[in-house]
């Protein structure tokens, strides 16, 4: 049997296309599509899908965002007045009835007449108080005096020393006069701060005359605070 050996036939490479060749024929299938497509409509479909998704997102704001919730308000405290409970009304007292049907084997009482009331006594007139007494009014005191033309009193003497040595002053003498005008005793009431002009000043006091003092134009014993004046010219 004879076997046949078959030689296949020698490998033929693909015929290349250049490259401005591609670039061409891609351009031209690019714009048949965009042509097929005018004319059957899809670009204005793809068109009015896209420009509404724009607007409606133009249109459509971000929500904005929520205030916060306003505080609680704060409660008052309420101040709780006490109010005191009503006081009820004292409850009704019983009521005697009085019950006209006399009462078996009550004791019957005699009615004794009640004696006759006295007289009215005739008011008696009260004589008016008397008005008080007046106190009596105060008595009138006249002092004793020695300024008399008539008692011809002579004047103090001035101590020969005390005008040497150039002393002076008022000398106050308290002197009790008698009710004949003629003074009794004599007492120092306020000195001259020199005992020479002191004592001067006594001794022309008990030689001088008085007008007696009077009480209610009666003459009465009674002191007097006579001025001894001494004073250097």
């Amino acid at each position: 049997m004879n076997s046949t050996l078959s030689i296949p036939p020698p490998f033929t490479p693909p015929p290349r296309f250049s490259r401005n060749a591609v670039i061409v024929g891609s351009v031209l299938l690019f714009h048949g599509a965009g042509l097929w497509a005018l004319q059957s409509g899809l670009v204005r479909q793809a068109v009015e899908i896209i420009v509404p998704i724009e607007m409606l997102a133009q249109m459509v704001e971000p929500p904005k965002p929520k205030p916060p919730p306003p505080a609680p308000p704060v409660p008052v405290k309420q101040q709780v007045v006490k109010t005191k409970a009503p006081t009820p009304p004292p409850a009704p007292r019983p009521m005697a009835i009085a019950d006209p049907t006399p009462t078996p084997n009550a004791p019957t009482g005699v009615t004794t007449p009640q004696p006759p009331a006295p007289p009215i006594a005739e008011p008696v007139a009260v004589a008016p108080a008397a008005p008080p007494v007046a106190p009596p009014a105060p008595p009138r005191v006249v002092l004793p005096s020695s300024d008399a033309d008539y008692l011809n009193n002579p004047k103090p003497s001035y101590p020969a020393m005390s005008k040497r040595l150039g002393e002076q002053g008022k000398v106050l003498v308290r002197v009790f006069i008698g009710i004949d005008g003629h003074p009794e005793k004599a007492e120092l009431k306020r000195s001259s701060g020199y005992e020479r002009l002191d004592k001067s000043a006594l001794e022309y006091i008990m030689k001088c005359r008085f007008v007696a003092g009077k009480v209610n134009g009666v003459p009465q014993p009674m002191w007097y605070e006579a001025p001894v004046n001494y004073v250097l010219e």
